[in-house]
């Protein structure tokens, strides 16, 4: 469901793909080749959300006034809250970025870390534990990244060029 909150709606690029059974309210922009995944909720109410080219936001999944970079695979089950995520990141299922945090780029936030506020990992480590350690990310690491989005981008042009859920009336196209 998208719907708009005051003066700001969501922008989705043409070539996103945005579940039916997400919510998306007010300032949000899902760039192109995004996907956004069942049960996920993005409100901009509060401040923007960016979800940027070729990134994939999976079910279950919580953004409050975020902005996520390009590449980005967001695992099931992650909050990210006011906070800021760089390009070719992957951040685990159940993966915590609190307010004013901030993950650079190529990096992997580990499943089930918390990201603490005011918190900064730095371009090229992974991220894991609670306190979270640190340590430089492989070249295998990388390459990890890069697959999960391509997975990630085939499988929303599927969903995106397919035929309208059962019981839908009108057209198969996302806005």
């Amino acid at each position: 469901m998208q719907r708009p909150f005051e003066t700001d709606r969501p922008d989705i690029a043409e070539s996103a793909f945005v579940s039916e059974m997400s919510y998306l309210v007010g300032d949000v922009t899902v760039e192109p080749r995004a996907s956004v995944w069942p049960f996920v909720c993005m409100r901009g109410d509060y401040g923007p959300i960016t979800v940027g080219e070729e990134t994939n936001v999976q079910d279950f999944t919580m953004l409050h006034e975020a902005t996520v970079g390009s590449g980005v695979t967001i695992g099931h089950n992650v909050v990210v809250d006011r906070a800021t995520v760089g390009d070719d990141v992957l951040l685990g299922m159940s993966s915590t970025i609190l307010p004013d945090a901030s993950v650079g780029d190529d990096c992997i936030v580990a499943a089930g870390t918390v990201v603490r506020e005011d918190q900064e990992i730095p371009d090229g480590h992974i991220a894991y534990g609670s306190p979270p350690e640190l340590k430089p990310i492989t070249d295998e690491q990388r390459d990890q990244i890069r697959w999960y989005g391509e997975e990630y981008l085939q499988l929303a042009e599927r969903y995106r060029t397919a035929e309208a859920p059962l019981g839908r009336s009108e057209g198969g196209s996302h806005q």
